[in-house]
């Protein structure tokens, strides 16, 4: 069965060009002119990923975003024309998984779907259990608990915090960790790791300003603390 793509672009030549292109490589697409209208699609259709305009009537990428996230952890890519990289990293901070800047490629942009799907569908690894600090990350059900407390993370964040679970006391690069996590090395987004970071210790840190499980390595990634 074809994976769901629902593509939110006020854009018709956008919308158009997408759908095409996405139809032959084997997608669903469904589509959406602004954010109020791609709600309403998103809770009807439950695409498995979603393309998201940031500057569009009605109801902005941002507001769908937070609306949105409070329903579903459905990965989300942004497409956006801004060049101020705040702009994207505020998306990635509310929740989306990835970006793209327009214009884009369509085979960079294939490629970033088939990586966010994925780590959204990835089977269970033979350890379905980590166990790291109070904090306990089950692959099979995708679950984390911090202090026996269900945190819902997105499917980036998750798999993230499962590769630092997976060795405490490594450091991973930031190369390194986008390769494991997005499986993709497109040149300027390893900014995303350290937005990916810091919402994790948002959710999982209880002094997310003084972080006791996640540790940066200063020059050079992360690691995950080892008692």
């Amino acid at each position: 069965m074809p994976k769901t793509i629902l593509v939110v672009d006020d854009s018709a030549n956008v919308r158009t060009l997408v759908r095409e292109y996405l139809t032959a490589e084997g997608f669903r697409v469904v589509t959406a002119n602004d954010g109020r209208q791609a709600l309403f699609a998103a809770r009807a259709e439950k695409p498995d990923l979603i393309l998201l305009d940031i500057m569009m009537p009605e109801m902005t990428g941002y507001e769908f975003i937070r609306v949105y996230r409070t329903d579903r952890a459905t990965p989300i890519i942004l497409l956006t024309a801004k060049l101020d990289e705040s702009d994207k990293v505020l998306g990635l901070e509310l929740g989306a998984d990835d970006y793209v800047t327009k214009p884009f490629g369509m085979r960079e942009l294939v490629a970033r779907i088939h990586a966010a799907l994925r780590r959204a569908t990835a089977p269970p690894a033979p350890i379905e259990v980590l166990r790291a600090a109070d904090i306990t990350l089950d692959k099979g059900n995708r679950t984390v608990t911090v202090s026996e407390k269900a945190v819902n993370l997105t499917p980036s964040e998750f798999e993230l915090l499962a590769v630092l679970m997976s060795a405490p006391g490594r450091v991973f690069s930031r190369a390194i960790l986008l390769d494991q996590v997005q499986g993709t090395s497109f040149e300027g987004v390893e900014r995303t790791i350290d937005v990916h970071i810091r919402n994790l210790r948002i959710k999982i840190e209880p002094d997310p300003s003084r972080p006791i499980y996640i540790e940066t390595v200063f020059g050079v990634g992360y690691r995950f603390h080892q008692e």
